[in-house]
C-alpha cells in the first residue's frame, strides 16, 4: 500500500475493547486531545491521520492554519495545518461513543488515562502517542535523529516512559525536563532511535493506523543520518 492508497479500518463495536484501531486513537486523543462529559477532541497536523481517527469512532474533522510556539524554544514560531476531530454526544442519548460519561471512557477523575486494555497493542498505542504530542528531527550537529515526546501533564509522560521501557526494542530514555512553555518533554536516547522509530512503523501499512507525513518525516531523518559525514553545521 502507499501513502494515497485508501483502506479500509478494522474497528471494534467497542471503543474501549482491546485493538489495534482503539490503542491508536486512545493514544493520540492522549497526545493531543480533550475529552469533555459530552465531546472529544483531537487536533492533529496530519489529515489522512485525522480521516482514519474519525474512520475508529466517528465525528467530524475541521482543517484550519494555525501559528505556534515551538515547545522547547517559545521564541520560535511556527505556522502549519491543523485538523481539529470533534465528536459529540449522540442525539439519541446513547452518550459519549456509546458512554454515559468521560469518566467510562479510558480516563480517571483526574485526567489520568488507563491503557491497560491496550496492553497488547502497545506499538499502536505509542505511534499513537507520538504522533500527538512527539517529535522527529534530524540533529545536524551530530548526524543523528532525535525522538521527543512534549506534554502539558507529567504524568502521562512517565506512563508513556514506562510504555517505551517495556517494549520489545531497547530504547533508553532521558530524565523528565521541563520546557520554556510550562509543560515537560523527554528524550529516546539517539542511539536507540534508528531501532524505535523502524519498530513502530514497522508493517503499518497493513492497518492504515499510522500518519504517513509524520512516517515520511522519521524515513527522511534516518536517511540524513546514514548520509551524515560529519561536515554539516
Amino acid at each position: 500500500m502507499t501513502d494515497g492508497d485508501a483502506l479500509e479500518i478494522a474497528v471494534p463495536s467497542d471503543p474501549l475493547a482491546g485493538h489495534a484501531a482503539t490503542a491508536y486513537f486512545w493514544g493520540h486523543v492522549a497526545g493531543s486531545g480533550d475529552i469533555s462529559d459530552d465531546s472529544i477532541e483531537v487536533v492533529t497536523n496530519d489529515e489522512e491521520s485525522a480521516q482514519v481517527l474519525a474512520a475508529i469512532a466517528g465525528g467530524d474533522v475541521a482543517h484550519e492554519t494555525t501559528t505556534r510556539e515551538y515547545a522547547h524554544d517559545t521564541s520560535i514560531t511556527r505556522t502549519e495545518d491543523e485538523y481539529t476531530l470533534s465528536i459529540d454526544e449522540g442525539a439519541d442519548g446513547a452518550g459519549l461513543l456509546g458512554r454515559n460519561s468521560a469518566l467510562s471512557l479510558p480516563v480517571d477523575g483526574r485526567g489520568n488515562y488507563r491503557f491497560g486494555a491496550f496492553a497488547s497493542y502497545e506499538r499502536e498505542l505509542l505511534r499513537g502517542l507520538l504522533e500527538g504530542c512527539g517529535t522527529i528531527c534530524f540533529k545536524s550537529s551530530s548526524g543523528t535523529v532525535g525522538i521527543s515526546f512534549v506534554h502539558d501533564d507529567r504524568e502521562l509522560l512517565e506512563v508513556t516512559q514506562e510504555l517505551i521501557a517495556d517494549c520489545p526494542i531497547d530504547a533508553p530514555t532521558g530524565d523528565l525536563s521541563a520546557t520554556s512553555s510550562g509543560g515537560y518533554w523527554f528524550g529516546v536516547d539517539d542511539d536507540a532511535v534508528p531501532a524505535f522509530g523502524t519498530w513502530l512503523y514497522e508493517n503499518c501499512e497493513e492497518t492504515g493506523l499510522f500518519a504517513p507525513s509524520r512516517r515520511r518525516k522519521l524515513e527522511r531523518s534516518l536517511e540524513q543520518a546514514s548520509a551524515y559525514d560529519g561536515d554539516e553545521t
